[in-house]
């Protein structure tokens, strides 16, 4: 019995190491589509777009492998809830590759011109940095099982939900200059970088209730 219980840790601690290496890919690929974003550079954008697939398919395989575990161990109890929070986590990890995907289609739609007005770079250069860093930042939460940390991640999200309304309110203040289709992309684009930021706090959320069978209030 201890030996199949040693090769079912051996298990799940492969599976939160994938989550933690999945949350370094996204990482990633917030950091780059958002350096694409900002200098207009189509080949870092298609790296990005590129890197999705290889980030769909990797958790693609993640859910597979915790299916079978699943299967073949019948957990119960605090096993049981650690594969099922792994199963959501990596979809709201997936989600956070997607966006990232949809940041670097802006620029790849709107290349070879810049898709972001001048004095809105620093803005979104401020929003895509605190994005990597609330994504950074779950990575050590799964890893380590920090609750203070995932806690932090909540007023990282404030941070994105100000700057957010920030862009926002650089559209409606009355003094917008750059058309329809710009104000279409920078809405596009604050949304995208605020939800990335929502399913950040989805993943922290999940690993404090995991520790403390309770839910962050």
């Amino acid at each position: 019995m201890a030996l199949i219980r040693s090769v079912f840790q051996e298990e799940l601690d492969g599976v939160s190491q994938s989550l933690v290496d999945l949350s370094k890919m996204v990482s990633d690929s917030i950091n780059k589509a958002t350096h694409a974003l900002i200098d207009a550079e189509l080949k870092t954008a298609e790296e990005v777009i590129s890197a999705d697939e290889k980030i769909d398919t990797f958790q693609h395989e993640l859910d597979a492998r915790i299916i079978d575990i699943i299967a073949r161990q019948q957990p119960v109890a605090s096993d049981l809830r650690a594969l099922v929070t792994a199963l959501r986590m990596s979809a709201d990890l997936e989600r956070m590759g997607d966006l990232s995907h949809h940041i670097a289609k802006v620029t790849r739609l709107r290349h070879p011109e810049p898709a972001l007005p001048s004095e809105l770079r620093d803005l979104v250069h401020h929003m895509g940095t605190v994005a990597e860093n609330i994504s950074r930042k779950i990575a050590v939460v799964i890893e380590t099982r920090d609750t203070e940390m995932a806690l932090q991640v909540e007023k990282d999200d404030d941070e994105m939900d100000k700057l957010h309304r920030q862009l926002i309110g650089s559209i409606t203040n009355g003094a917008w200059t750059h058309g329809v289709e710009s104000a279409i992309d920078i809405t596009l684009l604050g949304r995208y970088y605020e939800r990335y930021a929502d399913h950040a706090v989805s993943v922290s959320r999940r690993v404090y209730y995991l520790v403390t069978g309770k839910f962050a209030s």
